[in-house]
């Protein structure tokens, strides 16, 4: 049977004549009527508080104001849809009516996460910028077995070069390169006897290194994806502190200063080293790549965050309507 779906709220004279309507047309389009009052969830409030009363039947749409004739043609196409999916066997459609039938683990785990969907990203962030900061501190007391599995476990999502890395617990927070041009910190090599080559062996001996006692111990992030997702982890609060009401950065705003010097400071030095040397040979510094590294992950998350909002909300609001379709509590 056909189901029409009808928000409205308490003292709505539009959406009362609606009723009227599509009870006096019940027994010619025989449809199940659900009434959704926007007043119970903020969500349904933002959407349709000031168009009321809206209809949905089957794929179409209704919004004030709403005309007995307009409702009869709407309801004799969805009706003659319904017919038409229902003649075909169309088993597409037959699996959209069971999923409508009944709420699902899925379907719960939805509505949750569209409305801690913050609270969710922000700790899997947290989690995933923090662990690498525990590497260092099972070397320092000792725990070198878990120590390991999270260096190699990062190993495979970033480079994990000793002259790119944060330290802990020893003499400096980091040890670049000489080409770097920091005179203030003691330089990769001075610290740990290590090359600083580009040739297969001396990087795969600067991703080995950990460090010891005096130099401290790596941080399983090099300095650049720290300050990517510590970036994201600040907008996230700040997001969340101000009530999910930040407007979204303009995409363009995002490639200009999000992209722009990341891509700049990255490639720039990338391309002046083998094999490339497409110009003078350099070495950025660890000041640059928390600098860039941070304006791109807060502006990439400035960028995204409004997004999902958006596509959060859509979702809260399919799955309350599903739920009040059903009788059944979100809750």
């Amino acid at each position: 049977m056909l189901t029409v779906t009808l928000f409205t709220r308490e003292d709505c004279h539009l959406c009362d004549q609606v009723k009227v309507d599509l009870q006096a047309l019940e027994e010619k389009y025989p449809h199940t009527l659900i009434v959704v009052d926007v007043d119970s969830d903020p969500v349904l409030q933002e959407k349709y508080g000031e168009i009321l009363p809206v209809l949905e039947i089957g794929p179409y749409r209704k919004q004030a104001p709403i005309k007995a004739k307009d409702l009869e043609i709407t309801l004799a196409a969805a009706s003659d849809r319904v017919r038409q999916l229902e003649s075909l066997e169309d088993p597409k459609y037959k699996m959209q009516q069971e999923r409508s039938s009944k709420i699902s683990a899925a379907d719960r785990i939805s509505y949750w996460l569209s409305e801690h969907y913050m609270m969710a990203a922000n700790l899997l962030v947290l989690l995933y910028v923090g662990v690498p900061f525990l590497a260092p501190v099972f070397m320092k007391v000792g725990w070198t077995a878990p120590a390991t599995v999270i260096y190699r476990g990062y190993s495979l999502v970033c480079h994990n070069l000793g002259f790119r890395s944060w330290f802990l617990f020893g003499d400096q927070t980091a040890y670049p390169r000489q080409s770097a041009d920091v005179d203030t910190l003691k330089t990769f090599s001075e610290a740990t006897g290590l090359s600083e080559g580009n040739t297969a062996s001396d990087l795969f001996a600067a991703r080995r290194y950990v460090g010891n006692e005096q130099v401290g111990y790596k941080v399983a992030f090099c300095e650049r994806d720290v300050a990517i997702y510590a970036g994201i982890l600040a907008f996230g609060l700040i997001f969340v502190l101000f009530g999910q009401r930040i407007p979204g950065l303009h995409w363009a705003l995002w490639l200009l200063i999000g992209m722009g010097p990341i891509a700049l400071d990255g490639f720039s030095q990338l391309l002046s080293q083998p094999p490339f040397e497409l110009w003078a040979y350099r070495e950025s510094t660890p000041f640059l790549r928390t600098l860039t590294g941070g304006v791109f992950g807060i502006t990439t998350a400035w960028y995204g965050f409004p997004i999902v909002k958006e596509t959060m909300k859509d979702t809260r609001r399919a799955l309350l309507v599903k739920f009040r379709r059903l009788g059944i509590s979100p809750d």
